[in-house]
């Protein structure tokens, strides 16, 4: 018998790190995506590969380099609004993980329906 593996647990266990209060849990599905079966195909990846050594590894934002597998490839515009650009190479930019947020967050609103506002004041 041993002790629970957390910081401060007194907690006696038989197998394992942790007693079953602190037994880390898996994340329940990665995030989904509609357009896995795409992401997953050769097209995708060799249109990838060459738009990374277009841009010449760099994020198009800020300027740093990245490393091959952290390098996101974002769609300009994006498949649900335009499917048939999903493949072009002027639509695809090279960006670091933490621009890829920024931008998509922005791409978001741009492309989101804007509120009708019912102006009537009576």
């Amino acid at each position: 018998m041993k002790y629970c593996g957390e910081q401060g647990c007194k907690v006696l266990i038989t197998s394992g790190r942790y007693c079953d209060n602190h037994r880390r849990r898996r994340k329940d599905k990665p995030v989904y995506s509609k357009n896995k079966s795409f992401y997953n195909t050769q097209a995708w990846k060799d249109l990838k590969a060459y738009c990374y050594q277009r841009d010449k590894g760099c994020c198009l934002r800020c300027g740093k380099f990245v490393f091959g597998r952290r390098a996101h490839h974002h769609h300009i515009v994006p498949i649900q609004i335009n499917p048939r650009l999903k493949l072009d190479p002027d639509n695809i930019m090279t960006l670091c993980p933490q621009c890829h947020m920024i931008v998509e967050n922005e791409t978001n609103e741009k492309y989101r329906p804007k509120p009708k506002f019912d102006w009537k004041l009576s």
